[in-house]
């Protein structure tokens, strides 16, 4: 089930953005009275899975879901039909309306995904607002993970800032940026009771992005394990565990925080263990219990107070904005590096699968939203890279002809196209082959 929500979420995603993109390239070139022969969801090689003709336009939906395209007569593009051009050009047609006309229809789709991103975003804002932890409620530090460990964090460090920012909400994800992309040379910790820079490393900040740590962290909240309630029926209730009281050993050995219990629990799953508490903060008692077969209690300890920020429409405006704007130059500050080769690629780029991972088996309407806000974006940015087949390289060509006044032949353009349209194909291929290939042989190579 959770594989099918995945894949629904992925083509409802996918179909919302192509649709909207295809929109924003169908209406101008529908005002400037240019014809649109075949509007498509998805591409449809040798067959449809459904189409329906209205006017001059064939609408359908293809059963390839790799993108989406209308049919603009006049036009070069990666259908290929290169028949029409054969003769004079006609009024409806795209070669035939001006260069700032052609433009405009072209920048259509990325102006709406733009759009569309940001607006997202921005009613994410007002309907979610924005939940976080603050970091001073983190009292006693955090839980150095692996991949913390090796930029030098430890067990019980706090964190004060990030470069020259104060670290005010306690955002692992905000911590990855901030330190893979260089934005942050130094991590200021208070360590027993000192304040100690660590210099970063850049080399081991950007090894730490690969495919393997994806759904990795830096580190965790450290919090003592205090009981808030106890489940009915379960080895903590039956050995009547109160609320407050205080785990402080498991068999003897010291656990006074939560995450220390639970990997000692783990560790010795369907036992008798001996618990050691701090019952109303001034009396110690040992209570015995066994475990579950998978190695818990069913006590559920006291979570620490996230804090929610609530938005007015007109103030999650800007704040929407921003937020788009930060989601979208992480992306690009990636793309950037991975050209440079301090990232690997094959190492941080995936396909489709990878995308439905990232939503999650679970169908949760802010993080859908999320991603689709995101995905616009990008799809938006990636389209206006000047590579033929794409809308940015058709942009190239055009601001060419309004500079020189030249048009670049349709034999030109043709060749451009295809050159252009075997690189994306090729490039669709190797990053889903490589979600594939991680699925299959990730053990072995990656």
């Amino acid at each position: 089930m959770g594989y099918l929500t995945m894949a629904g979420q992925l083509i409802l995603c996918l179909s919302i953005l192509i649709v909207l993109h295809e929109m924003g390239h169908f209406f101008p070139a529908k005002w400037f009275g240019t014809r649109v022969e075949k509007f498509y969801l998805f591409f449809n090689p040798w067959f449809s899975l459904f189409k329906i003709k209205k006017g001059e336009t064939e609408y359908g939906i293809g059963w390839l879901p790799l993108g989406g395209y209308v049919k603009i007569s006049g036009m070069v593009d990666e259908s290929f039909d290169t028949e029409q051009l054969q003769g004079e050009p006609q009024p409806w047609e795209f070669r035939s309306k001006p260069a700032w006309q052609r433009l405009i229809i072209m920048l259509g789709g990325v102006t709406v995904n733009f759009i569309l991103g940001f607006l997202i975003y921005i009613m994410i804002i007002f309907v979610w607002g924005k939940e976080y932890l603050p970091n001073d409620s983190v009292k006693d530090g955090i839980i150095a993970l692996e991949l913390g460990q090796k930029l030098g964090l430890r067990d019980g460090d706090k964190i004060i800032a990030l470069g020259d920012e104060a670290f005010t909400k306690f955002d692992d994800r905000l911590f990855f940026r901030k330190i893979v992309f260089g934005e942050a040379k130094t991590i200021t910790v208070e360590r027993d009771g000192q304040k100690v820079e660590i210099p970063v490393d850049q080399k081991v900040a950007s090894s730490l992005a690969t495919y393997k740590n994806k759904d990795k962290f830096f580190f965790g909240p450290r919090f003592p394990f205090v009981v808030d309630k106890t489940d009915p029926g379960t080895p903590a209730a039956r050995a009547n565990l109160q609320k407050g009281d205080r785990v402080i050993a498991f068999n003897g050995k010291p656990t006074p925080y939560f995450h220390e219990f639970r990997k000692a629990a783990e560790t010795h799953p369907d036992q008798d263990i001996t618990l050691t508490l701090i019952r109303n903060e001034v009396d110690t008692v040992e209570v015995k219990l066994h475990t579950t077969a998978s190695g818990t209690i069913g006590a559920r300890t006291k979570a620490l107070e996230f804090k929610r920020e609530e938005f007015t429409l007109a103030q999650s405006i800007p704040a929407g904005i921003n937020e788009g704007w930060s989601a979208l130059s992480l992306q690009v500050k990636a793309l950037g590096q991975m050209i440079s080769g301090k990232m690997k690629a094959k190492e941080n780029l995936g396909g489709f699968l990878s995308i439905a991972d990232t939503f999650g088996g679970n169908w949760i309407w802010s993080r859908f939203w999320q991603l689709t806000a995101m995905l616009s974006l990008v799809l938006a940015f990636m389209n206006l890279l000047p590579i033929p087949a794409l809308d940015g390289g058709h942009v190239i060509f055009l601001l060419y002809e309004v500079i020189t006044g030249r048009k670049p032949s349709d034999k030109f353009m043709e060749y451009a196209t295809m050159v252009g349209f075997i690189f994306i194909f090729g490039l669709i291929l190797y990053v889903n082959g490589l979600d594939i290939f991680r699925r299959i042989f990730g053990w072995m190579l990656f």
